[in-house]
């Protein structure tokens, strides 16, 4: 048995790094593995830290085993809306591209991205792209969101990655780190990260003229190592972000300013902040100390999975 990294997923088969010989193999799996009881469209993630038994020939291997996670980022499958597709695993930081024109911010969309990788505490750093395009409006829409999500310790950043505006910084960010990078499609992802590791040369498509909506780009995760140390993940366009796998004190809890105001309630940790009496949250909410951009977002994050009926939600569990 040799120990590896997955290094890019295909569906099929997997890409190892083998940790002895350098070498990458092709190798596929064996049985079903199941993520903490919940069934997964695919059982081993870029990132993963694995077994592998060679095959006869030596070129090719099986993934006999999974060594323990620490930790992963999970989303609902986009296509079989009962499992979990794992995004990746073993991963020092997060980074979510996003932008506010072509195409226009869809807010939500973050506080979504950060409900993925705040329950394994991962930081997150939240990257809005396409600067060059931005008029004073729109420097102002980000000034704004930057004070809110910095104020509750998440790092945002300006970058124009045509532009160069910010790359510098962006850079020095991921040296020496393994870091997941995601976003919707049409954001600018790929243009982003050929900017940062111009060796990469990622396939980059236009806007559709049509939609106004960015084409899918990235077909399967992969990771790109970094010439000045760490290693990139680059992930498919996300095109929407559900959570059919979540409860509603789930998203309580991983709000993290929410959590953390929580403790005041009357009710404490089983609070829901919305309609229960001595909410701390809402109070907090209401004398602007906690930013209620953040809270009507938490709100139809709330209603969203609450409204996913129950056996829905554990089918197949």
């Amino acid at each position: 048995m040799e120990k590896g990294t997955v290094i890019k997923s295909t569906g099929s088969w997997y890409q190892v790094q083998l940790q002895d010989k350098g070498t990458v193999m092709d190798c596929r799996i064996v049985g079903k593995f199941r993520l903490e009881g919940q069934k997964v469209t695919n059982p081993v993630a870029v990132g993963d830290e694995v077994e592998v038994e060679p095959n006869e020939n030596e070129e090719t291997g099986t993934i006999r085993n999974i060594l323990p996670r620490r930790n992963y980022v999970v989303r609902q499958s986009p296509r079989r809306k009962h499992d979990l597709h794992l995004l990746a695993s073993n991963i020092d930081q997060a980074v979510v591209i996003v932008t506010i024109v072509q195409p226009d911010l869809k807010q939500g969309f973050i506080d979504r991205f950060l409900l993925m990788t705040e329950p394994y505490s991962i930081p997150t750093v939240i990257v809005f792209n396409k600067a060059d395009l931005y008029d004073a409006g729109h420097r102002g829409v980000f000034e704004y969101l930057r004070g809110i999500y910095e104020s509750i310790g998440y790092r945002a950043l300006l970058v124009s990655a045509t532009g160069g505006e910010g790359v510098e910084e962006l850079k020095s960010l991921l040296r020496g780190k393994v870091s997941l990078i995601s976003g919707q499609s049409g954001v600018g992802k790929s243009t982003l990260v050929n900017a940062i590791e111009p060796g990469l040369e990622l396939r980059t498509q236009e806007l559709s003229d049509y939609s106004g909506k960015g084409q899918h780009t990235t077909t399967f995760a992969e990771m790109h190592p970094l010439a000045d140390g760490g290693a990139l993940i680059d992930t498919p366009g996300i095109k929407s972000l559900s959570f059919i796998h979540l409860e509603p004190m789930d998203v309580a809890h991983n709000f993290r300013e929410f959590f953390e105001y929580s403790e005041n309630c009357k009710f404490g940790g089983n609070c829901l902040h919305r309609n229960e009496p001595g909410c701390a949250v809402k109070e907090a909410v209401e004398s602007e100390a906690l930013s209620d951009l953040r809270y009507m977002n938490y709100l139809t994050l709330l209603e969203e999975v609450e409204d996913q009926n129950y056996w829905e939600r554990h089918k197949g569990v």
